[in-house]
């Protein structure tokens, strides 16, 4: 019965290849796989199963598939033969030209190259130091270089940074340092005065530094600013305010921030007002103290106001606490990092609605065609500011003494501007430090703090006289001022009697109104014995030697003694022996004609009663 059961199923394979589909449930004498397991479809151990025989219904077609077959392992093999044939020839020879356009196509620092290609490429480029190749590598070496020393520095290694990055070129790179340490201080705000004091540090030697970095964070809060981005304006305004400590950067430009930010008050807007104010406040407190009276006034104001949130109303509270407290926690130069002498830090002053040069072109690359002489030149300037010859006095050859004695005629030189670009931030200075001060006394003390090298003592004389001159009417501010100084050092009082020397010879330039300022205000000077009477040597009152500016020029001056000392002292005063020995020339006894010609002159202006002993010459 089982034999035929067998058969039957054997007779009949696709029968039984359907029932053989199901699995068995397991049994303990069966050695059949875990439910889990599919199932071999193959027979049963032991049972023969006659299957039809297949045959290949379509030879044409399989020996088709297998000769493409064949073509395509022919092709990859000539493909293979071919690379490494490529290969052993670029081992031979390298095209330094063709690998340069590839760095060159790519995106700056996004292509990663072996080092050993690197190495090759640099070899190759240096055989002309003059070309685009080398210049385009030595440009990313200087980017890598300055980005990885900015992200270094700390309060413990400024001293050594700093040489760093006066090593690198920092007039061909700083744009690139611009944008380096302004990224930084905005990724790591609590850094900011260490970012600040290393631009202070630069700015002394490379003046040109320190005003792209400020001028780029105007620019960027002004942005900031329109855009309502209120991080980037903390950011921006946080490292304004250390450069300020700093003196890289002038105060006015704090205090038109701080009026932008006051004027229309709003809840972002007095934050970043408030953060601002206790970076820089005891800065402003020291050196401004009515401006920053003036700015807490508006806090005030705007705290009475209540148009801003409780919470914004609290941070106005919490500086008026630290106001109080004057700043501790909050100095103007945190500790280690007043680097910088007084004298030698060079103040940058940049309006906030003024045009601003960013220089954005300085962050690209472009090709120098005086590469090699500009690079010359920067190694020049690198040895003077790190003073690297020094080291050669140790050898002990006679040569360096000479050549000591060169490098120190070399300090004493010094770099000629003859751009008079310094000259023109000089009188930029002085002028919006007169303008910015209240009276004179705080005019005088600004004035004072202004650091002038030798022999530009006369800038500020000048600088004073032309802001008198360009007036409306006389201002009694600019005679105090100038008097102030006449009597604070001797050097002052000898600068004023230069001018008036130079004014009284070119009087005969200015329009009336500016004459009379001027002749006001050494009127007053010489009323209030400021400047020496001696001045008076420079004055000859005859029909020759004299214009109708110079004409007026004595009368309005002679008037504004005469008020201020009265006509019979003045008399008195022109009747001392030396006073008229010095003034032969107002009053000539010479020449008849010139004589008369005075008479007739002081008499018109109202100074009859000097002329006596000129009639008396006359008489005899």
């Amino acid at each position: 019965m089982d034999s035929r059961r067998v058969k039957r199923r054997a007779g009949n394979p696709v029968l039984s290849l359907c029932r053989r589909s199901h699995p068995r449930s397991p049994s303990p004498g069966n050695d059949s796989p875990p439910a889990t397991r599919r199932r071999s479809l193959s027979p049963a151990r032991g049972v023969h199963i006659d299957l039809p025989r297949v045959d290949d219904v379509d030879p044409v077609r399989r020996a088709e598939r297998e000769r493409q077959l064949a073509a395509r392992l022919a092709a990859i093999e000539l493909e293979k033969s071919g690379a490494d044939k490529k290969a052993d020839a670029g081992k031979e020879v390298f095209d330094a030209k063709a690998e340069f356009a590839k760095l060159s196509g790519s995106r700056s620092g996004g292509v990663y190259m072996p080092p050993a290609r690197l190495r090759a490429l640099r070899e190759a480029a240096s055989a002309d130091r003059s070309s685009q190749e080398y210049q385009r590598l030595s440009w990313d070496a200087l980017r890598k270089s300055i980005t990885g020393i900015v992200n270094r520095v700390n309060i413990g290694n400024i001293k050594h940074i700093v040489p760093e990055l006066f090593a690198e070129n920092l007039i061909r790179g700083r744009g690139l340092f611009a944008r380096s340490v302004m990224k930084a201080q905005a990724t790591s705000l609590p850094f900011t005065p260490v970012f600040a004091a290393m631009v202070s540090i630069i700015n002394t030697k490379l003046p040109m530094v320190g005003e792209l970095v400020l001028t780029r964070l105007v620019s960027q809060f002004r942005r900031a600013f329109k855009r309502n981005d209120k991080t980037v304006c903390h950011s921006t305004t946080t490292f304004i305010a250390h450069l300020v400590n700093q003196g890289v950067a002038h105060e006015i430009i704090a205090l038109q921030i701080l009026v932008l930010l006051l004027e229309r008050p709003t809840d972002d807007s007095i934050e970043i007002a408030v953060g601002f104010t206790r970076e820089v406040g005891a800065f402003l407190t020291e050196n401004s103290p009515k401006a920053n009276a003036t700015v807490f006034e508006r806090f005030r104001a705007v705290l009475n106001e209540g148009s801003i949130s409780h919470r914004v109303q609290y941070m106005i509270e919490v500086l008026m606490q630290v106001r109080k407290d004057k700043y501790k926690d909050n100095p103007i130069l945190p500790e280690g990092l007043d680097l910088v002498e007084e004298e030698e830090q060079i103040t940058h002053t940049i309006q906030l609605e003024g045009d601003l040069q960013v220089q954005e072109g300085l962050n690209i690359f472009k090709a120098d065609p005086n590469y090699l002489e500009n690079e010359e030149k920067y190694k020049a300037i690198k040895a003077e500011i790190l003073g690297e010859d020094d080291s050669d006095e140790e050898s002990g050859s006679e040569e360096s003494d000479s050549e000591d004695d060169d490098e120190a005629v070399a300090e004493k030189q010094g770099i000629e501007d003859r751009t008079e670009t310094n000259l023109v931030n000089l009188r930029r200075v002085i002028y919006l430090t007169i303008m910015n001060a209240l009276n004179y006394e705080e005019a005088v003390h600004k004035l004072l703090k202004i650091q002038l090298q030798e022999g530009e003592e006369i800038e500020l004389v000048n600088m004073v006289i032309e802001c008198c001159s360009q007036e409306r009417s006389y201002s009694t501010f600019y005679g105090l001022v100038a008097e102030r100084f006449c009597k604070l050092n001797r050097v002052w009082n000898e600068c004023f009697e230069q001018a008036f020397g130079t004014y009284y010879g070119t009087i005969h330039r200015y329009e009336t109104n500016r004459l009379r300022n001027i002749a006001r205000l050494f009127g007053h000077l010489v009323a209030n014995d400021a400047v020496s009477w001696a001045v008076l040597s420079n004055v000859r009152i005859n029909e020759e030697d004299t214009t109708s500016s110079s004409r007026i020029f004595v009368k309005i001056m002679m008037q504004e003694v005469m008020e201020t000392m009265g006509l019979p002292m003045l008399k008195e005063r022109f009747a001392d022996p030396e006073i008229k020995a010095l003034c032969s020339g107002m009053f000539p006894l010479d020449n008849p004609k010139d004589t008369r010609f005075a008479i007739n002159y002081f008499t018109s202006i109202g100074l009859g009663a000097v002329t006596e002993d000129m009639r008396e010459h006359l008489k005899v």
